[in-house]
């Protein structure tokens, strides 16, 4: 009869400490998608971190209109979009395969290279939405009459 406190103690302290585990997992998912966002405005110079929203973490650089970065989801382990006018300028390209460099771990040089392909590939023969694969990422350019957009991102299966 003394062990009885002693094991319900135990009992109960299993239990929280499970319960505070479980609790803790789904929430790992948006920390690193936090911290690889704080690790691109560390990064690259006047890269700013706005609102976090439905898993999309939304970015500014005076060189993009608009810059996302999204977390984890069922399709994708990480997407990066941006937007930038009609003809993207260099300055774009290279913010872009800065931030994609970043994100998904690989080569600047390869980075831009595949951003590049992808941008100069839209137009009369290809028309005004590519897609392509490059070093096993997706990119997507498209292209309306006021602004064109790129969308890179890796498949949860690879």
């Amino acid at each position: 009869m003394t062990f009885k406190p002693f094991l319900r103690r135990a009992f109960l302290c299993a239990l929280v400490g499970s319960t505070v585990l479980a609790a803790a997992q789904p929430a790992s998912a948006a920390d690193r998608c936090d911290d690889l966002a704080q690790h691109l405005k560390d990064q690259i110079d006047s890269m700013r971190i706005g609102q976090t929203a439905a898993g999309t973490i939304y970015l500014a650089h005076p060189k993009a209109r608009e810059i996302t970065l999204g977390c984890s989801s069922k399709n994708f382990s990480n997407q990066l979009f941006a937007k930038a006018d009609r003809k993207p300028s260099a300055a774009f390209v290279d913010l872009i395969a800065s931030a994609s460099a970043i994100v998904f771990t690989l080569p600047k040089d390869d980075m831009q290279r595949g951003a590049t392909r992808c941008i100069r590939r839209m137009g009369f023969l290809h028309g005004d939405d590519v897609s392509i694969r490059y070093r096993r990422l997706d990119m997507r350019c498209t292209r309306t009459k006021t602004e064109s957009s790129i969308t890179i991102s890796r498949s949860k299966d690879q």
